[in-house]
């Protein structure tokens, strides 16, 4: 039977190449001449530091530039709170991969809302779609698509 998984995957070497240039692009303007700010990456977080934090928000501006740039999706990223002390602020950026359990949830039953003749299964942090046609398979990758999720999506290891 034709399958699909939906997943949501981040390419980490790309979001690396997007930090690198955003961080180049800090050193060398000009309203950020002399201060310490920066991006750091880490396993899954990214962390920008800033004297203030109108300066933060320039700094994601500068990143978001920089993501779409390199094609990837700004909705992989989760703003935590701004935490400001005297002379530095900090703006945690949390990467998300994997489709969460919940959020699994709702896209199982946004499909089974469609009525298409098509089985469902979460496994782990991917969705697996099977069905006896195709047709039914791409009209579930469609109606997916059409619809707003907080991640984004991809669909891959299609088989027939």
């Amino acid at each position: 039977m034709p399958s699909f998984d939906v997943v949501s995957k981040v390419n980490l070497h790309e979001i690396t190449n997007a930090i690198d240039q955003a961080n180049r692009e800090v050193t060398t303007r000009f309203d950020f001449k002399d201060t310490n700010a920066k991006f750091e990456l880490t396993a899954e977080k990214i962390t920008l530091t800033a004297p203030a934090k109108f300066q933060l928000q320039q700094m994601i501006a500068i990143l978001e530039n920089k993501f779409a740039k390199r094609g990837l999706d700004l909705s992989c990223l989760k703003r935590e709170e701004i935490e400001e002390s005297l002379h530095e602020a900090r703006q945690a950026l949390t990467i998300q991969q994997g489709i969460q359990h919940e959020l699994a949830k709702k896209i199982v039953k946004s499909i089974k809302d469609a009525n298409l003749k098509v089985q469902t299964t979460i496994q782990g942090e991917q969705l697996r779609v099977t069905g006896k046609k195709k047709d039914d398979l791409q009209q579930v990758i469609t109606l997916l698509r059409a619809q707003k999720w907080d991640l984004p999506l991809q669909y891959e290891n299609f088989r027939d």
